[in-house]
């Protein structure tokens, strides 16, 4: 079902934080792709500036928000988008966090269910998208109705076990954070600077508790071991090592999500270190 050449490795960050200028640096230091973060409306505002600005660069949202983006609305952005730019985007969907949607009485799955159906009757193809998937459930569906899978804030454990339930076949595309420091405490203080909030949130919780993580890890600000986990830390070389356990894990590409105040000044550093096939 492998439609897009991501290449290894790609770049995550919310969908407002990416410039034009970011991404032609970024596609010319060797990452395939964006990956746009902060529930992007059903209009995929930024896309196309980003895809004018780089040659052969794939997009991807990471994700549009199935609670807050109707489905016919996102499948017209779609085909506006595949049309200008034909088999550089890519659409990725999730049911985001009820926590925040105040989404009713419908269960996320069937909403998703749904939502897909959707797609479908508006033509947007198989191939073309991929869902934000961290249990069995979701990643199944992922296999059966989409390109693959895009798991978020999951160490590379998950990633071993979502390519199994996957299969060979399907895309995976695992996101890890990073903090190029190789001062243990200062990294772990920028990653605490995010990662304590989805702690808050029933998907990530029960998806890293499976993982065996435990009460005291997963309560706020979380333990120095969840955090290690979760943002890896060090040397650019150091990091490096942490997103390649990704890839030996059975991920087709990484999303790396920097968290230092200069976003591209680390991933410079990265691309350096890196292997390039």
């Amino acid at each position: 079902m492998a439609k897009y050449d991501l290449g290894k490795f790609g770049v995550w960050r919310g969908y407002q934080g990416f410039t034009p200028e970011d991404a032609e640096e970024l596609e010319k230091l060797g990452f395939g792709a964006l990956w746009l973060g902060g529930s992007p409306p059903a209009e995929l505002p930024v896309v196309e500036s980003l895809l004018e600005a780089t040659e052969t660069l794939t997009v991807g949202t990471s994700i549009v928000n199935i609670w807050a983006a109707e489905a016919k609305a996102t499948a017209e952005s779609f085909h506006r988008i595949e049309a200008r730019f034909p088999g550089r985007f890519l659409l990725g969907i999730g049911v985001g966090h009820r926590e925040n949607d105040g989404s009713g009485a419908i269960k996320p799955y069937e909403a998703l269910v749904r939502y897909l159906d959707e797609l479908d009757a508006a033509g947007v193809p198989v191939e073309s998208r991929a869902l934000a998937a961290l249990g069995p459930r979701v990643l199944e569906l992922a296999r059966d109705r989409s390109a693959g899978a895009l798991p978020y804030l999951a160490p590379p454990e998950h990633t071993r076990n979502a390519r199994a339930t996957l299969g060979a076949s399907s895309l995976l595309v695992a996101e890890q954070k990073v903090v190029l420091d190789e001062d243990a405490e200062r990294a772990r203080e920028v990653a605490r600077r995010m990662v304590p909030f989805y702690l808050g949130l029933t998907n990530y919780v029960n998806n890293l508790r499976r993982l065996g993580f435990t009460e005291e890890d997963l309560t706020k600000p979380g333990s120095d071991r969840l955090i290690d986990s979760l943002a890896v830390h060090g040397s650019a070389a150091q990091v490096a090592d942490g997103v390649l356990a990704h890839l030996d894990a059975g991920a087709d590409h990484v999303a790396i999500q920097a968290l230092d105040d200069d976003y591209v000044a680390a991933l410079r550093a990265l691309a350096e270190v890196l292997p390039t096939e």
